[in-house]
């Protein structure tokens, strides 16, 4: 693509580097590190380190987009489709909140995490994924604002009502579209 420029949402400007996470990271290592799925029914499945690695993966290379305005492209992860974890589930729920093991939460609507490219990324730029990345494991939905894609990754709880997650409820826009400046609730 020598002289193609890329198009960005508007607003966003491109760095080179994902910039590192501001807050302290949990101290969550592979030993101790799970995820938990559980439906609106209440029926869950639970995965350790080993069994989640098990799930295929593959390297995918992903342009994210930040709501403070920055954008890295072409960032290359090792990870696993949700398409995966939801093989066998059974739901009729429409929305998901997926939470993290810094009490910190996100809001999606099923449909994106399973109609979209959407991953679990255990790695980033050939490394794995380090605490201040979102390590162990973190989500990806490129389509989204990066607030989207939780960091420390704990659980997905699905829903037939949206639950406004952490940044929701402080005033963000409730979907997040980086293509229709969605940055705000107003």
């Amino acid at each position: 693509m020598t002289g193609e420029r890329v198009p960005l949402p508007p607003g966003q400007r491109v760095v080179a580097r994902m910039p590192a996470a501001g807050s302290s990271p949990p101290t969550v290592t592979t030993t101790d590190w799970e995820l938990v799925l559980t439906t609106e029914d209440g029926a869950g499945s639970r995965w350790d380190w080993p069994a989640f690695r098990a799930l295929p993966s593959q390297s995918v290379a992903l342009d994210l987009h930040c709501v403070v305005g920055w954008s890295v492209l072409a960032s290359t992860w090792e990870a696993t489709s949700l398409h995966h974890l939801f093989a066998d589930v059974v739901t009729t729920a429409q929305y998901a909140s997926v939470e993290s093991y810094a009490d910190y939460s996100a809001n999606l609507p099923l449909e994106d995490l399973l109609e979209m490219p959407t991953w679990l990324a255990y790695a980033h730029e050939g490394e794995a994924l380090s605490p201040e990345r979102g390590g162990p494991v973190r989500l990806l939905v490129p389509h989204l604002y990066l607030w989207k894609s939780v960091k420390w990754v704990h659980a997905i709880s699905l829903s037939h009502h949206d639950r406004p997650g952490t940044r929701e409820r402080a005033g963000y826009h409730g979907y997040g579209d980086p293509w229709r400046e969605q940055r705000t609730a107003t």
